[in-house]
């Protein structure tokens, strides 16, 4: 299976990073192995969001920029996470029923390649017009 390279954000703070070959949006747990090979069940429901990133150092720098149009990624939306932190990128699949979504970043000079945004970490989601 491929492994995709992965950072996770809890809505306690703290921050794992690793890869994991089994999260599926529709299930409860997946499994994360990290860089000492250590593989953790995670609980999505313990999480703010996962981040599917191109390289998992980052640049903790950098300011994203989200102003890039991404055509056929779907609606553009503003995500407001109850910690405070705002995100604005683009959804195929969003449903308020569902424990979470993916979101296309609207920054494609970031580290993000796309975000499992998990809906009880959010305080508000809402639509951008163009």
């Amino acid at each position: 299976m491929e492994q995709n390279k992965i950072v996770v954000k809890f809505k306690n703070k703290t921050v794992a990073k690793g890869t994991t070959s089994d999260f599926f949006p529709n299930k409860a747990k997946f499994h994360l192995t990290g860089d000492d090979g250590k593989t953790t069940e995670i609980s999505v429901e313990q999480l703010k969001a996962i981040f599917f990133v191109k390289d998992l150092q980052g640049n903790k720098d950098r300011k994203d920029n989200y102003a890039d149009e991404i055509a056929s990624a779907g609606r553009k939306m503003k995500v407001h996470f109850t910690d405070g932190e705002t995100i604005v990128g683009y959804t195929l699949g969003y449903s308020p029923e569902r424990q979470g979504f993916f979101l296309t970043p609207a920054d494609t000079k970031g580290n993000n390649e796309r975000i499992f945004v998990v809906k009880s970490a959010t305080k508000k989601v809402e639509f951008i017009q163009k």
